[in-house]
């Protein structure tokens, strides 16, 4: 466990000093975010932040190399096939920072990079619950395409906010980590080494380290260089937990979280994704495009029912943890108890959803609406 936090930790150290480098870069070649009427921030604010976060998990990467406990991890190029495919995702959203591309070029150039990833072996061939296996290798390769797309815009959707994107993976890759080193230790007592902790721990820590530069009011956004690669990398690592599982040597309650990771980055995010197939729907019917831009996302939501932008995103974070460990905690519970606390989870999340706090802002504004002057 050591090992992997303090790769964790270098991830986050160098995300953290290379960040200030990207802002500068961003700046130079015209990757600033402008001031629109759909917007929630009130100053142009560069982006590119993905690029020290690329950086962190590189630099993670290379260490957990060097490191004798992970070599059975590095004995062949996957983990550098991966790194390539996340820079390969992340310039193409560097070009889309910079000169924003549209829909179709993005959408086209996410597909080659999955293609190019599922290409290199990380590929879904099986899905370890009722033991069911992908039989033809054209269906696995469409299959892991169609999750790793999903996984890069699924986090490009969410980030929206000052520190959300960043705060919602790095809360459900740190349930995905927990996920990982455990499911791990369950299948090979003595071997703790695996890739996808490696890597969803080096996300974890690119995500903390971006946090202090991006929390509200945001110095520097992530943009789409760093939403889609941590989408594809994290989408990297649910894929290879499930191709390291043996369906037949999982007791009936392990099957069902084996399968978790494969949707993990849709369900740490289903708030978002119901909120942009709500708001699609909307749109088709009025005659509109689904990509017609407006104010009518769940965080716009939240923010007119009076929510400051930080509670906005507390909020968010507060769903994603409910989510997420509740996934996480299928390892160690019966299905039954993980429906309960999750639910209970998600009452209180509602609540606080709903219910304004009785903050010093809250009080005061009541105070003046029930003495008038």
């Amino acid at each position: 466990m050591s090992v992997y936090l303090l790769i964790l930790a270098i991830a986050a150290a160098v995300t953290y000093l290379t960040t200030p480098l990207a802002r500068r870069l961003a700046q130079r070649t015209g990757a600033v975010t402008a001031v629109r009427a759909r917007d929630v921030h009130t100053v142009p604010t560069p982006r590119l932040g993905g690029v020290a976060m690329v950086a962190g998990l590189a630099a993670a990467l290379v260490f957990a190399s060097q490191t004798r406990f992970l070599q059975p991890v590095f004995s062949d190029s996957l983990p550098w096939a991966i790194l390539a495919c996340t820079v390969g995702i992340c310039l193409l959203g560097v070009a889309d920072d910079i000169w924003d591309l549209d829909w179709i070029t993005k959408l086209i150039g996410q597909i080659v990079v999955a293609g190019a990833l599922a290409w290199q072996g990380v590929q879904l061939a099986s899905l370890p619950i009722f033991g069911l296996t992908i039989g033809s290798f054209r269906l696995s390769l469409m299959i892991t395409v169609i999750v790793v797309v999903v996984a890069i815009n699924a986090v490009n959707w969410v980030d929206g906010l000052d520190g959300l994107a960043a705060g919602v993976i790095a809360i459900g890759g740190s349930a995905f980590f927990v996920y990982t080193y455990v499911l791990t230790q369950n299948n090979n007592p003595t071997d703790y080494s695996n890739l996808a902790t490696v890597l969803i721990a080096a996300v974890v820590g690119g995500c903390l380290g971006f946090l202090p530069h991006n929390f509200h009011p945001a110095r520097i956004f992530m943009g789409d260089s760093g939403a889609m690669a941590l989408g594809l990398t994290v989408a990297a690592a649910a894929i290879m937990v499930t191709g390291q599982i043996n369906p037949g040597v999982l007791e009936a309650r392990q099957a069902i979280p084996a399968f978790v990771p494969i949707i993990l980055p849709v369900a740490v995010l289903t708030l978002p994704l119901l909120d942009v197939a709500v708001t699609s729907g909307r749109r088709l019917l009025a005659g509109k495009s689904p990509w017609h831009a407006d104010r009518t996302h769940l965080h716009h939501k939240l923010l007119d029912r009076g929510h400051s932008h930080r509670r906005a995103v507390a909020i968010m974070y507060v769903w994603t943890t409910v989510v997420s460990f509740s996934a996480a905690a299928l390892v160690w519970f019966p299905v039954e108890q993980v429906l309960i606390g999750g639910g209970i989870g998600a009452v209180l999340a509602t609540i606080v959803t709903v219910v304004p706090l009785p903050t010093p802002t809250f009080l005061k504004q009541r105070t003046a609406s029930h003495h008038p002057n």
